[in-house]
């Protein structure tokens, strides 16, 4: 039989349409190409190779380019919006992002929930709920590198993977520690602390992209971790309250009783938060097959949550042992160490507890806002096919910033709706990526994965229709002040 003699294939660069709605072949950490960087004046430019050749026919995405794509398959607009025009990211990066975005004021409204259940169910309820988390979490982790048809696809976006598978009144109480009893300067309304506060935030919203803002998400993860630290040390200090006690709050009735219960998982629920951040920043990742961006990423995902753990069962059982059913409903921890302690701690502590709660609020508006922005961006980039101007960019953001001020100050009742928002918001955290890893990774029917996923993602749904439920009910029944435009 006759030799063969292998037939090399010629270069094939990419037409300009296929550039324009194919993964992009300009701007990738993942697609190392052999060929002279054009912007080198030095180095000649590979020729442009027409599809005609007499012996063979090369379609559009013939083997060449295949081959090339099979590595990732990138948006080409991503190198023009704020999430993915830096890949730089490391687990360190991770790890800031991660923590400051893992951690809220709303933790410190978990010893409310244990009023509820007790010692013994709001041990058990908050651990189950932080392993639950941490399991979806991990769902997402590996979830942003996914290959379909041969093709390694990165959601980069938490809303681009669910379409794919289907603090201004603590500024003022910082003030007025700092100032003390004896000041004589008028004090500032809580309307224009917010205002202060929105001004701040969109001064630093300015930088470009989240790489950029990973020292901002340092100064958060740190700021977080010292206020919720320094509460619960300064709270267990000074001992239980007089006349504390710890037997379960709850109606009157068996159906009251339940639906109490069920506010109080809500309550746990919303101390957990960040998990629609996750692909946003492993987005700022480099990657390739050798070296997936899922691997730097869980590294980072576990240290934060190493220190996320340290900060919320201390402050939830921490809290609880020391005011027991005398926590305030309305602010949890951060008001029970003012309204009961205010005399008996340094105002030192008082104030750096305050500030530290402050400066977390506005690096977290950072990384929280990225993503708003991120979208924003997008809907000029697909009209316009080019980069935002610097001047939309900015105005993009101070408009997103003081939409945020206007609703802070027309809804201020919101941080009073902890258990609704928390049973409304379950879904993102426990329940949604387990139907997005049963639709893009597919495991096999009945399975441990399958059967797992498809038993926590439906238990999640069912779980937050009834903590919805159950928040109506205790709203309806108890009552909250609601005051529109009255923030205090």
């Amino acid at each position: 039989m006759a030799e063969t003699k292998e037939i090399k294939s010629p270069t094939v660069s990419c037409p300009p349409s296929q550039l324009q709605y194919s993964p992009s072949l300009t701007r990738s950490p993942l697609l190392h190409s052999d060929e002279p960087n054009p912007k080198n004046k030095t180095a000649p430019r590979t020729p442009r190779m027409s599809f005609t050749p007499p012996r063979f026919n090369i379609t559009p995405l013939g083997t060449p380019v295949r081959n090339a794509l099979r590595l990732t398959k990138l948006d080409p607009q991503d190198a023009w919006l704020p999430i993915t025009e830096s890949r730089n990211g490391n687990k360190y990066y991770a790890a800031f992002h991660t923590l400051c975005s893992g951690i809220g004021i709303q933790a410190l409204v978990l010893p409310v929930a244990f009023t509820i259940l007790g010692w013994t169910w709001g041990i058990i309820s908050l651990t189950i709920a932080f392993i639950w988390q941490l399991y979806t979490l991990w769902l997402l982790v590996h979830l942003h590198e996914s290959k379909q048809e041969g093709v390694t696809v990165r959601y980069n976006r938490y809303l681009q993977l669910c379409f794919a598978t289907f603090g201004g009144s603590t500024a003022r109480t910082f003030y007025e520690i700092v100032c003390g009893e004896s000041c004589t300067s008028k004090p500032m309304t809580t309307v224009e602390w917010y205002l202060v506060f929105t001004c701040v935030a969109v001064v630093l919203s300015q930088l470009p992209n989240l790489n950029s803002i990973a020292g901002i998400s340092l100064i958060g993860a740190v700021t977080a971790v010292g206020y919720c630290t320094s509460i619960w040390m300064a709270s267990v200090a000074q001992g239980t309250l007089q006349g504390v006690n710890y037997n379960p709050v709850r109606g009157g009735n068996s159906v009251g009783k339940t639906l109490d219960v069920f506010n109080a998982f809500g309550i746990i629920a919303f101390a957990f938060r960040g998990h629609n951040l996750i692909l946003e920043i492993q987005a700022t990742m480099p990657s390739s097959e050798k070296h997936p961006s899922h691997v730097p990423m869980w590294k980072g995902v576990k240290i934060a949550y190493t220190l996320i753990a340290a900060c919320l069962f201390p402050v939830a059982i921490g809290g609880y042992w020391a005011y027991g059913q005398l926590i305030p409903a309305n602010g949890g921890m951060l008001t029970a160490l003012y309204q009961f302690h205010s005399h008996d701690i340094s105002r030192f502590v008082l104030a750096l507890t305050s500030f530290f709660v402050v400066v977390n609020c506005l690096c977290s508006f950072q990384i929280y806002g990225m993503p708003i922005f991120d979208d924003m961006e997008s809907k000029y980039t697909k009209k316009m096919n080019k980069p935002c101007p610097w001047w939309l960019r900015s105005s993009i953001r101070i408009f997103s910033g003081f939409l945020s001020f206007f609703i802070g100050v027309a809804t201020p009742f919101l941080a009073s709706l902890a258990g609704l928002i928390g049973g409304v918001a379950l879904p993102v955290t426990l329940a949604y990526p387990c139907f997005m890893w049963l639709k893009v990774k597919k495991p096999k029917m009945y399975s441990v994965m399958w059967c797992l996923n498809w038993f926590l993602g439906t238990f999640g749904i069912g779980l937050s229709g009834m903590l919805i439920a159950a928040s109506i009910y205790v709203i309806v029944e108890t009552g909250i002040e609601v005051s529109f435009f009255n923030p205090k």
